[in-house]
């Protein structure tokens, strides 16, 4: 008989086929995060929250963490709030005493006037220092020292 008749009868039973199932991982998951937006987006799957979740989290729009997610940059300013909601630093701290300073002005999200502040510097020769233009003097890179190790 045709398959269109109703004496009709498969030659294997229905619902009797079996199908492998295999999901591959994301590949999110899979390479090796290298910017701050990798690593957000990476986090953002293993916790298995959509993009809205996590600007609420952050106190953001939707958009801006789409944006650090594809563009990988986030603004200094929000920087401590990623790796707070990381819940570790991928930003690795560098070795050298003006390297040591950027990467510190960097994970606390400090402008230079702020680290000024902070520092009790003006903000014009952090800014010469950090650029590079100028080194500090020897008694400066010892308030630079203590300043870090303080921290």
């Amino acid at each position: 008989m045709g398959p269109f008749t109703n004496n009709f009868k498969a030659a294997q039973p229905a619902g009797k086929i079996k199908i492998p199932l295999r999901i591959p991982q994301l590949a999110e998951l899979t390479r090796k995060p290298v910017t701050l937006g990798d690593h957000l987006r990476r986090r953002r799957i293993e916790l298995g929250l959509c993009q809205k979740d996590v600007a609420v989290k952050l106190v953001v729009i939707t958009s801006t963490v789409w944006n650090w997610e594809n563009r990988g940059s986030v603004d200094l300013r929000f920087i401590p709030r990623v790796i707070e909601f990381l819940g570790y630093d991928p930003i690795p701290q560098p070795e050298g005493l003006l390297g040591r300073l950027a990467w510190y002005k960097q994970v606390n999200g400090l402008s230079l006037e702020r680290l000024g502040v902070e520092m009790g510097r003006d903000p014009e020769q952090l800014a010469d220092w950090l650029s590079g233009r100028h080194k500090p003097c020897r008694r400066n890179r010892e308030v630079i020292e203590v300043f870090l190790d303080g921290c």
